[in-house]
């Protein structure tokens, strides 16, 4: 497939966007604005730097980033943008109104040219796998310099890559500058056809995370209020429905060892709290609503945390973590949050959008590979029963933590390389 192909393609798919558009709007009321948005179709003041952050996650690994440049071009002028309600709402949150912000509209082609015509940016930094190839073809037909900033490539994205080498193969070969997580993740954009003196080992941006005081200090208040600590409290965060029932399975068995054992589980999509409530409560638990504000005392079994902003602090007041998307063939979520927290994590056998970062945690001893809710349960049992074994857990995800950090500054330079604005 080329790109002329892959156009015709989505232009033809143009009904079932709307359709998906539809369909999100009636699972999720963040999804019944801004359509406009979607389609290039809104007003727009142009830019010199455009960054696009995807969604919460890259959005969270990307404000560093953001602010810094922001420090050493103070005149530069930035929009920002994503494709979820959730990276929207942390953008809103970090920046305010010193960045226009708004979503990317969708890879159609007359879309993205009226997008980057309003826009008119010099630069362009994408996060790290949001390549799409009109956006990418078009800006490289406006002279817009690119960047593929805290940039993965799995195995399993490499592969799928090669199979579309015409369409994949000038998309990547029009990026400027790629400042790669990793050496493998280099070696395969290298091997897609990237010049290697494009490509950059930089680390990930989100082993560079800075966990504020106060947050740490709302989690201890949390914890003090919902259990003593020596109750065993633990976490599934960023879970998926296929993945709701091997939860609960482990946390039965946790309370057959442990009666005052208390789960918070944290469903990765807003759309799907009541579907996780309906889920827990027809399993028999005894269930407290993050957002009804239901109180959390010593009869609650599982806490649902159906509230936006709040993971981090629910990871700061648990003592073992589960990071979901990981039982389900969906690629995981970032593990190293509750890791520079302390916590042992668990994740499933598919985490290959984070295989590098659960390698070095698993190697290390902080993270371990599950495959079954017996598993999980096991594995738990045995970090509340030996403390030695949890001890040994928690100070090897402090260590690699640490040990990894300084990707900013590299990223930063790299950027700073693509700025010539000053």
């Amino acid at each position: 497939m080329n790109r002329f192909i892959y156009s015709i393609l989505l232009y033809l798919l143009f009904p079932l966007l709307v359709i998906y558009l539809a369909v999100r709007a009636i699972k999720s009321p963040d999804y019944r604005g801004r359509w406009g948005e979607r389609f290039g179709l809104t007003s727009l003041k142009g830019s010199d730097l455009l960054i696009h952050s995807v969604s919460m996650g890259e959005t969270l690994a990307a404000i560093p980033l953001i602010r810094a440049i922001q420090q050493a071009h103070p005149r530069l002028t930035i929009t920002v943008t994503t494709t979820s309600p959730t990276g929207s709402a942390e953008v809103i949150k970090a920046f305010g109104d010193s960045v226009q912000h708004c979503y990317l509209p969708f890879d159609l082609p007359f879309s993205v040219r009226r997008f980057l015509k309003q826009v008119n940016p010099q630069y362009c930094i994408i996060m790290e796998t949001e390549l799409w190839p009109n956006l990418i073809h078009q800006a490289s037909r406006c002279g817009i310099k690119l960047m593929l900033a805290n940039a993965r490539l799995s195995e399993k994205s490499a592969s799928q890559y090669q199979k579309q080498i015409t369409l994949s193969q000038p998309m990547l070969q029009s990026l400027d500058s790629i400042a790669a997580q990793s050496q493998q993740a280099a070696d395969r954009f290298i091997a897609l056809g990237v010049s290697a003196d494009r490509v950059e080992v930089c680390g990930s941006l989100k082993f560079d995370l800075t966990i504020a005081d106060d947050k740490r200090e709302q989690a201890k208040a949390l914890r003090q209020q919902w259990r003593s600590v020596t109750c065993p409290v633990w976490i599934a965060g960023s879970v998926h429905p296929g993945e709701f029932d091997a939860i609960l399975a482990a946390h039965r068995h946790l309370l057959t060892i442990a009666p005052d054992a208390l789960l918070i589980m944290v469903p990765r999509h807003p759309e799907k709290f009541d579907a996780a409530a309906s889920k827990i409560s027809d399993a028999g638990f005894t269930l407290a609503r993050r957002s009804l504000k239901e109180g959390v005392d010593g009869a609650t079994q599982v806490l649902l945390g159906d509230t936006m902003g709040e993971l981090l602090t629910f990871y700061g007041a648990a003592d073992q973590a589960f990071v979901g998307g990981t039982l389900i063939e969906n690629g995981g979520h970032n593990p190293l949050e509750p890791a520079a927290l302390g916590l042992p994590v668990f994740v499933g056998p598919h985490h290959w959008d984070f295989a590098e970062i659960t390698g070095l945690l698993n190697e290390a001893g902080a993270l371990q590979v599950i495959s079954s809710a017996e598993e999980l349960a096991t594995a738990l049992v045995r970090n509340f029963e030996d403390k030695s074994a949890y001890q040994v857990a928690s100070k090897a995800g402090l260590r690699v933590v640490e040990a990894n950090k300084g990707a900013l500054q590299k990223q930063f330079s790299l950027a700073n390389r693509l700025i010539a604005f000053e």
